[in-house]
């Protein structure tokens, strides 16, 4: 078997595996919760026959072990069961809901990985110059500060005293997609804000890193400009652990977007599942969790991939 293919099969079932440990974890963090589900279904006033007919009919008096394969082989068939609270189907609820994080999460990507990308070969086009050290001082800043505060600040400074954007990024399959970008404007600022520095500071790593190497100095010593070594020899040569840092984002732009949907009431994936842990609905946060564990595990498998086609030696072995 050829290497490659051998590597990228390791990933695979590697990142099965792992898919299935999250889930076992998940419905152990769900057992684990205090309270009763029933309970608070019900309320305090529920008679102990009503708790005891409920816990029947949702099955809560089966065997866990029994319960987390029956729910397992449910989800691995696309069925990710009812919401207690409102008796809808949870996998329908999620479709729009999922869509709308992605759809946040893709114009994010679009804006902060060519600019962290393009600010990270500037830094080292500038390094010890004052571009570089602006570059790294306004992006440390920006991690530095709580996600929510920027979100906050914006909303204060860019909405209500400027009138630029709306603080409430509501959105709905009736607007047009000019009406959606301007919604979801404050919410895109502050997530490339939060990514872009680790993006922007791995790049100028990995790329000062490569010009260390001696085809580096040997095409300076051709003459060729300093930005023209960086783009075309170390750039390519840097791409691997760019390529894992940059997938490493995308998965927190996925997974990570919960505290900047609630403060910005956006109706993606987080903000429905922080409406449903407050009203303690354990199949609907069993299943945001899953999709959320299945969405990071896959973008860091791609990023695997990614750094093993990228590397010379293993795609052309002696």
């Amino acid at each position: 078997m050829h290497p490659v293919v051998k590597l990228v099969s390791q990933r695979l079932a590697l990142g099965l595996l792992l898919l299935f440990a999250a889930s076992a974890l998940i419905f152990l963090g769900t057992l684990i919760l205090p309270g009763d589900v029933a309970q608070s279904i019900l309320g305090q006033s529920a008679t102990p026959e009503a708790l005891a007919n409920l816990r029947e009919e949702l099955g809560l008096n089966r065997p866990a072990l029994v319960r987390y394969f029956d729910w397992l082989f449910s989800a691995l068939q696309g069925d990710l069961g009812i919401a207690l609270t409102n008796g809808q189907d949870i996998a329908e609820s999620i479709g729009k809901r999922l869509g709308n994080t992605l759809f946040l999460a893709f114009w994010a990507a679009v804006i902060s990985v060519p600019l962290a990308i393009f600010l990270g070969l500037l830094a080292v086009r500038y390094r010890d110059r004052w571009p570089d050290k602006l570059i790294s001082a306004v992006t440390l800043a920006s991690i530095s500060i709580p996600e929510f505060l920027i979100g906050y600040l914006l909303i204060y400074f860019v909405a209500v005293q400027m009138g630029l954007f709306s603080s409430v990024a509501m959105i709905n399959d009736s607007m047009s997609l000019f009406e959606k970008l301007n919604a979801i404007a404050l919410p895109v600022a502050v997530l490339t804000l939060v990514v872009l520095a680790h993006m922007m500071r791995m790049t100028r790593a990995a790329i000062l890193n490569v010009m260390q190497s001696a085809y580096i100095e040997t095409a300076e010593l051709k003459g060729l400009s300093t930005f023209h070594v960086i783009a075309r020899h170390a750039f390519p040569n840097a791409i691997a652990p760019i390529v894992n840092v940059v997938m490493l984002n995308l998965a927190y732009l996925v997974v990570g977007v919960v505290v900047i949907e609630v403060v910005f009431v956006y109706p993606g994936m987080g903000q429905y599942l922080v409406d449903h842990v407050s009203k303690r609905d354990v199949p609907v946060v069993q299943a945001c969790g899953l999709i959320f564990a299945a969405v990071y595990i896959l973008l860091n498998m791609i990023a695997d991939i990614v750094a093993i086609l990228s590397n010379p030696r293993l795609r052309h072995p002696k």
